[in-house]
């Protein structure tokens, strides 16, 4: 991934991530009643931002690393994505269960490849 991609996705990122969260602080209780859900959607706005501002910081580096930002990328999408399907709606979307800890395995892959020379 270029870095002119890694920007692109980095403002996608968190401009929805913005999005997800207010919709979460203001919108969601007036759909679901359990604080545990609640915590779970701010859970994955707070991932998801996280990983937005680490991908503009990866993006504007001399040493940027393609491969880093389509870990991210991927992982971050996969993650925080499948969660606010689950906490949605739950019975709907159980066949994205398995993508949660998937997408959390790219974003640790990606912040352990930031190791690599």
């Amino acid at each position: 991934m270029s870095a002119l991609i890694a920007l692109r996705c980095a403002a996608v990122l968190g401009a929805t991530g913005v999005a997800f969260g207010a919709f979460g602080a203001h919108g969601l209780k007036k759909i679901i009643s359990e604080p545990d859900r609640i915590q779970t959607w701010d859970m994955a706005a707070r991932y998801q931002l996280i990983h937005a501002a680490a991908l503009l910081a990866l993006s504007a580096s001399a040493r940027h690393r393609p491969y880093v930002a389509g870990l991210w990328t991927a992982g971050t999408v996969m993650f925080s994505g499948s969660i606010y399907c689950l906490v949605l709606n739950r019975d709907a979307f159980k066949a994205l269960g398995p993508v949660t800890p998937l997408g959390g395995m790219l974003m640790i892959a990606g912040w352990l490849a930031l190791l690599a020379p």
